[in-house]
């Protein structure tokens, strides 16, 4: 077995302090560490974090840029996954939240029900039921 383990995610947004109230209202997440400056926060999702950074900190990392999250834009190719028995209260409370709705709740061949929604800095997140329920 390896010695190294998933640990946690960044997400660069305009906004962290936006994003972590976002993601602590819509899916009930604990906020963890923000750092002074609020240019990085951490949400408690069990076994790995999910973080965030300010846009400013990820120019600071890559000299040549990145691409930024924008809900003027298509999603990009990667996206959040949380799973609960109950998709269609979760996407309604991430839509409380903020989310805009890309894709309502279906049962897919497999038997999973997956919802996709968009974070109000346009990041794209899948809510579904576990895989197997």
């Amino acid at each position: 077995m390896s010695d190294v383990r998933f640990s946690y995610t960044i997400v660069y947004v305009p906004d962290v302090r936006r994003a972590l109230e976002f993601y602590s209202s819509a899916f009930g997440f604990e906020q963890g560490f923000v750092s002074p400056d609020g240019d990085y926060g951490e949400l408690q999702t069990g076994s790995t974090t999910l973080s965030f950074a300010s846009e400013a900190l990820g120019a600071s990392h890559f000299e040549h840029g990145f691409l930024r999250h924008s809900l003027a834009n298509p999603p990009f190719g990667t996206e959040l996954a949380f799973a609960t028995a109950d998709v269609a209260a979760a996407v309604t409370r991430a839509l409380d939240a903020g989310a805009q709705l890309l894709v309502p709740a279906e049962t897919k061949p497999w038997g999973q029900t997956v919802a996709w929604v968009r974070d109000p800095h346009g990041v794209l997140i899948e809510i579904c039921t576990p895989i197997g329920s």
